[in-house]
Parts: C-alpha cells; structure tokens; sequence
C-alpha cells in the first residue's frame, strides 16, 4: 500500500522527523486494534472493569492458538480509571479460541445493554478533553454516529448510582446535518435514557440560535409574543465538540481505499466548511466556556490551518496547553507552518500564496 502524492505531500509538511518516516508508514499499514470503553455510570463502570481485570484477563492469558501465543486484552494507560481497553486478535481467533470467544459473547451480550462502547481509542479523547461536568450545558455539531455523544452524555451523569440515574442540571444537544443520521444518535443515547439530552438535525455551519426564558416566568395566553419574546435570551454553551466533517486520511488503518484515492485536494475543498463549523461555534460559546475541534485527518490544512484562521476572526479567543491532562498520552505538538497545494499531482513551488498570486499577473 502506496501512494506518493500523500508521501511527497506530507514529508514536505515536516509533521514527524525524516528518521520516523518509515515506521510512520509502517504504523499505516498495521492493523487496527480493537478497542473499547467501560460505559455507563460511574460506579456500574468500576464494577464491570473489575470483573474484566480479574476474571476475563486472567483467563485470557497465556492462551495459544494454532501455535501462537494470544496477548490478553490490556488496558489504555492514558483512559482516566483504566477504563478503556485494546486487544489484538484477528476474527479467526475470536471465531474459533475457546477462551476468546466466550469473551467475545461476554463484550456483546455488555454492549446491548449499554455497558460497553465499542470506540476507537483516538475517538475518546475529544470528551475527555472537553471535561464536561454535569451542570454544564453540552454542544456536540457533528455528532453521528454517537460514540463521542454518549461518552459525553455519560459525563453529564458522572453522579448516578448503580440502583439510580440522576437528574442532572446540565444538557447535552447532539447535532447532525444528515437527518437519517441523527437516528444512530437517537439510538446510540438509547443506551442510557437521560432527560438532558436533545437531538437536532441542522447544518452545523448556521446551526441556529436557541432563545431561552431568561426568567421562570408565566405568561397569560393572551400575552403577545413580541412580550414574549423580550423575556428570552440565546442560549449559550460551556462546552462545544466540533468534530467536524473530514477527508479521514488519519484513518487508513481501517478505510485502505484511501490508500487508492488520496489527494490534497479532499482536504483544500473541506477547510471553508470546517472553519465556518468552528466560527459558529465560538458565536455560540459561553464567556469562560471550552471548544474542542477535532478530526480525523492529518492534514494541516484541515487541523491548524483551521485553527488559526479562526483565532485570527476572532481574537478574543486563545488556545488552550492541555498537555498534561492525560500524563501517560503520546502526543506531538501541531505545527506552525504548512505547505498548501492547490494541484492534485501536489506542487509544492509556492511557500507563499503571495508567491502563487505572482504566478498569474492581473491583466
């Protein structure tokens, strides 16, 4: 699996040193591992992760299959309470490892009833950065088809019980623009029923304001809405996900068709989207509140080239260092600076696009 315009492209971005190149490649071509989050409440999720650590793991290993041995599942070091775990195995073993198998029956039957989510690891560190906390008032834009939402929603009932579920003060509204995915939502949330969660169906980008009763006040029936009207205000957010429609090329471990079709021009005709998704956001964002944005690209264009657009419009805003929120994560700071292209056979020639403009002299 090959494809030199997406080498060619992002050697010239510089995002890793030239002695991490192959086995960044390599890392590509590696399967993906198959993770999954202990879901639910609270105390429900400590109960079932005990249950995983010292019965299911201990019983998982040192199993050999066909001759080789099979490593157990392990847990994520940087998942806050070790409650994320990763595995390895390859459909063959879960389908015919006595051992595996009835684990796998194990994650299933857990997974219907909404215990576990089965989620890529990458794709729970957007909530987890956003630390929402159950007074807060929750923003997903794009939010199908729900994993991020319902680890956002389980944040919102962080105080529910094993026999109880809790009434939280806060709300959750999951947006998506394609209404046949707002279902996977609905059916996502459907796990854990909560009272604060809303579903909407909207273009992100002029997402529309909500207008709330600024006072818990009665009107007559017979009040004129103008009156009304006066007693509300826009609602406003503490906390905003924005993970925002993508090219996915950070995702060839699992879509090897990007392998085939990849070109710098999937990310170019994304960026005005993503960067209208991200000011709107901020619009709707409570003074003291956090956004996160995020994607599944690599692409520069698509991640800081985004971000600093947008800070740029509206310097009111500052980034914020998250770096050592999750202590034992591998990360790499984001770059600043790129090297766009706007031809698919990807011409790097232009630093600048003042030195691109000078290429094609008004007449």
């Amino acid at each position: 699996m090959n494809n030199e315009r997406f080498e060619k492209y992002y050697k010239a971005q510089n995002i890793l040193p030239e002695d991490e190149w192959d086995q960044f490649l390599e890392s590509l071509r590696a399967p993906l591992p198959t993770t999954f989050r202990v879901a639910g409440s609270r105390q429900t999720a400590r109960l079932l992760n005990d249950t995983i650590k010292e019965t299911h793991v201990p019983h998982l290993a040192g199993v050999v299959f066909e001759g080789e041995a099979v490593s157990p599942p392990t847990q994520i070091s940087w998942y806050p309470e070790g409650l994320a775990w990763q595995f390895n195995v390859s459909k063959k073993v879960l389908r015919k490892s006595p051992e595996f198998k009835k684990f796998h029956n194990f994650l299933v039957f857990e997974t219907e009833v909404g215990n576990i989510s089965r989620q890529e690891a990458v794709s729970m560190l957007p909530p987890l950065f956003l630390e929402v906390e159950p007074h807060h008032r929750v923003l997903d834009m794009c939010a199908a088809p729900g994993s991020k939402t319902a680890q956002l929603l389980e944040a919102l009932h962080a105080q529910d019980t094993v026999t109880s579920s809790s009434f939280p003060p806060g709300l959750l509204i999951a947006n998506d623009s394609d209404h046949k995915r707002t279902h996977l939502l609905i059916h996502q949330s459907a796990r854990l029923p909560s009272p604060a969660l809303m579903v909407t169906n909207h273009d992100a980008s002029i997402y529309p304001a909500i207008k709330i009763p600024s006072e818990h006040i009665t009107f007559a029936s017979d009040t004129k809405t103008r009156v009304v009207n006066k007693r509300q205000h826009q609602l406003l957010f503490d906390r905003i996900l924005c993970d925002v429609p993508c090219s996915g090329d950070g995702t060839m471990r699992k879509n090897l068709g990007i392998w085939k079709t990849w070109s710098p021009m999937d990310g170019n005709g994304l960026h005005g989207l993503q960067l209208r998704i991200l000011q709107r956001a901020m619009r709707m964002l409570r003074k003291g509140g956090r956004i996160v944005y995020s994607t599944c690209s690599i692409n520069p264009v698509e991640n800081e080239a985004v971000i600093a657009a947008a800070l740029k419009s509206m310097p009111d805003f500052e980034l914020i260092d998250m770096s050592n929120h999750l202590p034992a994560l591998i990360f790499r700071q984001g770059i600043t600076s790129w090297i766009p292209t706007a031809d698919r056979s990807v011409v790097l020639d232009f630093p600048t696009f003042d030195d691109y403009i000078k290429t094609h002299p008004h007449k």
